[in-house]
């Protein structure tokens, strides 16, 4: 994960990450912003909660750019990512309900729902610009809109990354060696859209694949064609 994080910072003024939101919000970020944002959450995860390989961190949010500063935030601490595609149930339910995986932090938009069945919660709200979470804490949840901002900007202490961990536990468990040899491949340079309808593991694939391939990606949600073409055609996105 390093050295992905390496590879998107070879131009650090270039756009890597372009968001655009059903609400109409875009968010750009750069290949240096992008590693500041990674490097804030990994230190989060690392000092407020000692994360590492064997940690089990649960991903209980949609796919969206701050999705993806989580899971490469959790990975470069070694981490092992559950990543919840809950389709209208609580992420909750299907992690701990049935005690099958034991999640050891939790990254939420639903922290109420994790009340009582996980030790550590971190709320995220998910709009660009905000800085609390609109909604009531559980006790001891930590809020993400304050707490990442006055983490480092430079990566600080963090443990060696076991390559023969888990990086993705899920019925089809992935390696961190094997984190970025299962990616999708992509055409070196292209700026790629990605549509954000689908589970999160087959969207971080196909973001990693073009930053691997020091690509940069414009993620979505908006489905509408006509709308998609437009947006295509805004951010020069590759034929």
């Amino acid at each position: 994960m390093a050295g992905l994080l390496r590879t998107i910072t070879r131009e650090p003024g270039r756009p890597r990450l372009t968001w655009y939101g059903d609400d109409g919000e875009r968010v750009e970020l750069s290949g240096a912003v992008l590693e500041n944002w990674v490097n804030k959450v990994t230190n989060l995860l690392v000092e407020e909660f000692d994360v590492g390989p064997g940690t089990h961190v649960a991903l209980d949010l949609p796919v969206h750019w701050r999705t993806v500063i989580w899971a490469l935030g959790a990975w470069r601490t070694g981490a092992t990512t559950i990543l919840i595609d809950t389709e209208g149930t609580h992420g909750a339910d299907i992690v701990n309900g049935h005690g099958t995986v034991k999640a050891d932090v939790v990254i939420t938009t639903t922290p109420d729902a994790w009340a009582g069945r996980a030790d550590d919660v971190v709320a995220v709200a998910l709009p660009a610009l905000a800085r609390a979470f609109d909604g009531d804490l559980p006790p001891g949840a930590v809020d993400a809109a304050a707490a990442v901002m006055t983490y480092g900007d430079q990566i600080g202490w963090v443990p060696p990354v076991d390559p023969s961990a888990v990086a993705i536990g899920s019925l089809t468990e992935v390696l961190h060696r094997d984190l970025l040899r299962r990616t999708t491949p992509g055409r070196p340079g292209r700026r790629s859209l990605v549509s954000a309808g689908r589970p999160a593991e087959e969207v971080l694939r196909e973001v990693m694949g073009a930053w691997k391939d020091e690509g940069s990606i414009v993620l979505t949600t908006i489905t509408d064609p006509h709308a998609l073409a437009r947006l295509s055609a805004a951010e020069r996105v590759t034929p």
